[in-house]
């Protein structure tokens, strides 16, 4: 797992890009908890899904 994922981060699912912009609330082993702007909060497997690490600077952030 990226050492990116971390509280706070923000992240996007690779095979979901309408569920928008998420942000990392917890890690727990493998399991990563991401409030998503049109999901929700979702419960990812990091051992299965490898979550997108956004960077905050980046001017096109939409």
């Amino acid at each position: 797992m990226d050492p990116a994922i971390v509280p706070g981060a923000l992240v996007r699912h690779p095979d979901q890009p309408d569920w928008g912009l998420g942000q990392v609330q917890s890690v727990i082993g493998q399991r990563v908890t991401v409030n998503f702007e049109n999901a929700g909060k979702l419960l990812i497997n990091a051992a299965v899904i490898t979550l997108r690490v956004v960077d905050p600077d980046d001017p096109d952030l939409v």
